[in-house]
């Protein structure tokens, strides 16, 4: 049986130019990342229900629907940062079907900001991983080094990667062995073929460290996943303490995101973080992106140069992290500090 379309049903049948529009846009699904394809049909499959259930449409949406929708995510407890997203899928989808998107509408814009003003008063914050920092690296680096448990030599490898290089997940589960070479003094080089930010032919250069190509190369060789230039670096291990070398898929996002939670029974604070937005409890898979940008702001380097690190396009992203860094060192306070000691 042939698999439906995900935009089938989207469009009337006689409405065949916007309907075959929406055909190609499904053809050309590469144009996007895995991340933003998935969240399209989370929201289409949401939005689309909330129009048959309150006798609207979703395709092509007007305004005053698309107002009423995003007040219905609002109402039912959705972050305004979701909701945010929900308007620019919404947006996205109707100009690739040729449509003028209803978000371009003032009663849109007020909608949005109605919405981001009122979470905001009442108190929402925008959510943020709990910071995997370099003393939590090298605290679980003691414990499991020498361990004989493969797993935990590649959970190690894997976080000194994610540390030091400040990728993604998903681009560090796609690396394989092929893509590491060495500099002249022996050091780690990684070839990352693309990121969510950079996608290009040139790709994009990591360096690792001298303590992380040691971990590194540990985990290859003590895997023998160095005899193995088409496997994922960080592949599954076997209870038996067997690397099982994996060509076809990477391990899933789950599965890394174990690491993680190993890695908080191991060397976390001894309790779960108190709870952000009902979920960041403990290391997550952002937890080694944010501890990196707090620790190198921690150390005085600039904005550009954490944003260049974590391929990050937006300046206000990385302030989000590390807000708490520099919190005593603006203009006001240093004034009443100096002033008060007769500076």
């Amino acid at each position: 049986m042939a698999e439906l379309s995900p935009v089938a049903g989207l469009v009337p049948a006689d409405e065949s130019d916007i309907a075959e529009r929406l055909r190609e846009f499904v053809q050309d699904r590469e144009a996007f990342s895995d991340n933003t394809w998935r969240q399209l049909l989370s929201v289409m499959r949401t939005g689309s229900g909330w129009a048959d259930e309150h006798g609207r449409r979703f395709l092509p949406m007007t305004p005053a629907d698309l107002r009423d929708y995003l007040l219905w995510l609002q109402a039912t407890g959705r972050a305004s940062s979701t909701i945010t997203t929900h308007a620019a899928l919404i947006s996205m989808l109707h100009r690739n079907a040729g449509l003028v998107p209803p978000n371009r509408s003032p009663v849109v814009f007020r909608a949005i900001k109605k919405i981001n003003r009122t979470e905001v008063i009442g108190g929402e914050r925008a959510g943020q991983a709990v910071p995997f920092r370099i003393g939590d690296l090298l605290t679980l680096d003691k414990r499991w080094c020498k361990s004989d448990r493969l797993q935990q030599l590649r959970d190690l490898a894997f976080l000194h990667v994610a540390y030091a290089t400040l990728l993604r997940v998903s681009e560090l589960g796609r690396l394989r062995v092929r893509d590491i070479s060495r500099s002249p003094d022996g050091r780690i080089v990684l070839d990352v073929a693309w990121t969510k930010t950079i996608v290009m032919t040139g790709g994009l250069i990591k360096g690792l460290g001298d303590l992380s190509t040691q971990r590194l190369t540990a985990w290859l060789n003590a895997s023998g996943l160095i005899a193995e230039p088409d496997a994922f670096i960080f592949g599954p291990v076997h209870r038996t303490n067997r690397a099982l070398p994996s060509t076809e898929k990477p391990l899933t996002t789950r599965a890394l995101e174990d690491i993680f939670a190993r890695a908080w029974q191991e060397a976390g604070p001894g309790q779960d973080a108190k709870a952000n937005k009902n979920r960041y409890r403990g290391w997550s898979g952002h937890s080694t992106r944010v501890g990196a940008a707090i620790d190198m702001a921690t150390k005085k380097y600039s904005t550009a140069q954490i944003m260049q690190e974590g391929t990050w396009k937006k300046a206000e992203t990385v302030m989000r992290y590390i807000r708490h860094v520099d919190a005593h060192a603006g203009a006001m306070v240093d004034f009443m500090d100096n002033h008060y000691s007769g500076g």
